[in-house]
Formats: structure tokens, sequence, C-alpha cells
């Protein structure tokens, strides 16, 4: 008789498992460096786990942190979808031309290579200091993964024999882009938006910290906590945002599987018919 292989557990129970155990691990380093390694008169750097979790049942933290988190939300949406809008027609434009694409490029490196915080003094002097310059903060830090996703997916997506087809077809410049060089792009175009979708995110925390005239942000709660010391609450908003911004990338990255699976079938495989 031959001995049975044994049984694999699904993947979604060892992802949960190994999430859990990642989580003990933390809450343990946490608890030891909070109790033991910390004096206590200084121990309220770094408060320990229960603490940190009983701040989320008290309403008046949890109330406006909720709400900042809300309008923060708004910022890297809107800043998200500008980034797209531009960053897409950016990289139409220079996939159609050597000589845009050599005029304009470089641009796209300077937004990319630049500070964020030298660019802030502009920013609050052009934009004022409220929600719109949060938003032209989330721009700026979103926009470079898709201009450079999307050109690479409209430069190199398609095959050469599919442009020679089109060339036999004698096909417009329109046609081309519109029924070639863009449906070939859409992997590589997802693959720039779930990275824009993140970047949106610290770029919308990045304008509220730095522009705080108006509704209040969730960049502009953690620099209150922070100058207040209150570092279970801080904490908990440190963990709040990272949750959101986990959540914007795994929203993302299910509708490019979706997407892309819907269209394109198994990765490697041709697209659908």
């Amino acid at each position: 008789m031959t001995a049975r292989a044994p049984r694999r557990l699904p993947e979604w129970v060892a992802s949960v498992a190994s999430g859990v155990v990642a989580v003990v691990v933390l809450g343990g380093i946490w608890t030891y460096v909070s109790l033991v390694l910390l004096d206590p008169d200084r121990r309220f750097l770094l408060p320990p786990p229960w603490e940190v979790v009983a701040t989320l049942g008290r309403p008046s933290v949890m109330q406006p942190m909720l709400e900042a988190l809300g309008r923060t939300t708004m910022v890297s949406l809107a800043g998200l979808a500008i980034a797209v809008a531009l960053g897409a027609a950016w990289a139409i434009a220079m996939s159609q031309s050597r000589w845009v694409e050599r005029v304009i490029y470089p641009y796209a490196v300077i937004l990319q290579t630049v500070p964020i915080l030298a660019l802030t003094p502009l920013i609050g002097v052009w934009f004022g200091y409220g929600i719109p310059a949060r938003v032209v903060v989330a721009v700026i830090i979103a926009i470079f993964p898709v201009i450079s996703m999307t050109f690479f997916g409209l430069t190199s997506g398609p095959s050469p024999a599919a442009h020679d087809l089109f060339t036999l077809a004698r096909a417009t410049r329109w046609q081309r882009l519109t029924r070639l060089e863009l449906p070939a792009a859409v992997p590589s175009m997802f693959t720039g938006l779930r990275s824009a979708a993140g970047l949106s995110v610290i770029g919308a925390i990045v304008g509220d910290f730095f522009f705080q005239q108006g509704a209040v942000g969730i960049g502009g709660l953690l620099r209150v906590y922070t100058l207040r010391l209150d570092m279970a609450v801080l904490l908990t908003a440190v963990g709040l945002t990272a949750l959101f911004g986990v959540v914007v990338f795994t929203v993302f990255g299910v509708a490019e599987r979706l997407v892309v699976g819907h269209f394109y079938g198994a990765p490697g495989g041709g697209r659908r018919r």
C-alpha cells in the first residue's frame, strides 16, 4: 500500500495562521519593550498594547478620528482620479511621438525625484493651505506609477505582428491606439493604478500634515497627537491609517485580478475571445 500524501492546508488558512502568529510575536515584543526595557517614567513613549486597544472603545477618540479618516479618504480618491486621468493622458502623448516623449518625460522624473517638502511652500502659495493643496500633494506623489506603467504597456504590450497587421489594414493612429495599444496596456495600467492608489493615501496624509486649514484630516490629527505626546491615541491613529492603506491596496489588487483575469485569462495566457 502506498502512503497517502499529507493534506495541505488551504491557502487562506495558512495566510490567516501566519498573520495571527505575526501579531502574537509583535505583541510579545511590544509588551516586553514597554514593561521591561523602558523605565516606568519613560513608559508613556510606548504604552503596552492593551492601553492602545482600550482607546478603540472611547467615542471621544474614535469619532473625530473616523471623521478625519473619511476626509483623508476623499482627498486620496480625488488625488488618485486626477493622477490617473493626467498620467494616462501624459503616457498616451509620449507613446504617440518620440519628440513629445523627449520633451515631457523629464518632467515626470522631476515630479518623482524632487522631495515633496521642497514643493510644499509653492503648493501653499499657489493653492492655499486647505483641501485643494492636499489633493495636489496626493496627485504629485501618485502620478508617476500611472505614467510609467501606462507608457510601458502602450509601447511594449502589442506584439510586432499585431502592429504589422494593423499597418496592412491601413488603420489610423486613433484606431491603432484604441483597438490595439490601449487594450494591450490594461495589465500594466492596473499595476500602475494599484501602486498609485497606495501612494495617493500617503500623499493625502502628507497633505493633511502640512496643510491644516479647513476640516482636519487624519494627518492633522497625527500631528496634534504627537505634539500632545498622547502616544496611546497616536498609535491607534497610526494603526488605523495603516489598515486603511492596506484596504485600499487590497481593493485595487482584487480589481486588477478580476478585470485582467476576465479579459486576458490566466497569467501567461492569451486574451479571451
